[in-house]
């Protein structure tokens, strides 16, 4: 199965960024963590594309970059979306319907937790606490905490979220 990443469609400007940022570094020792946050912060996320060619630039193995990657947390080979979505599993959350949330939002998005939406704009992450228990089920969307969520509030959420993203687009 193809590495998700390559499902993404890169961008022009996400190629052009990979590139300047290799030449940048190219030749420099110990630079792979400063490149790879670089890349991160401008494309969104590690691509293969970008693995590669910083395996090239900085002659050092597919696997030595793949490695640094997948040690720290903060780098990801997934791209998250502009508006990520967390819904909280916890006891309390549970109890109260999370699974029903997950499952809209699965439905809605097309998409499995973990993964983005084609476009970029909505990722699905599950969370084993969010610290609101009183205020379940509730989902965080880039840090905003929505108390008492119904999975049939969910397409009216989501509704809202693209039209804020036509408005400013």
């Amino acid at each position: 199965m193809p590495e998700k990443s390559l499902l993404y469609e890169l961008r022009d400007e996400d190629c052009q960024v990979i590139e300047e940022v290799a030449e940048k570094y190219q030749g420099g020792q110990g630079v792979l963590i400063s490149a790879l946050h670089e890349i991160q912060e401008n494309v969104g996320f590690i691509p293969r594309v970008a693995q590669i060619k910083l395996a090239e630039t900085l002659d050092i193995s597919i696997s030595e970059v793949y490695s640094v990657i997948t040690f720290y947390s903060f780098f990801t080979l997934q791209p998250k979306g502009k508006y990520q979505i967390i819904v909280c599993n916890g006891t309390a959350c549970y109890v109260k319907g999370a699974n029903g949330i997950l499952d809209k939002l699965k439905q809605e998005l097309c998409i499995n937790i973990g993964e983005t939406t084609p476009d970029r704009l909505f990722s699905i992450e599950a969370v084993r606490c969010i610290g609101a228990c009183g205020l379940g089920p509730v989902i965080s969307i880039n840090g905003e905490v929505y108390a008492r969520v119904k999975p049939e509030r969910i397409p009216v959420i989501l509704a809202d979220l693209t039209r804020r993203e036509e408005k400013a687009g």
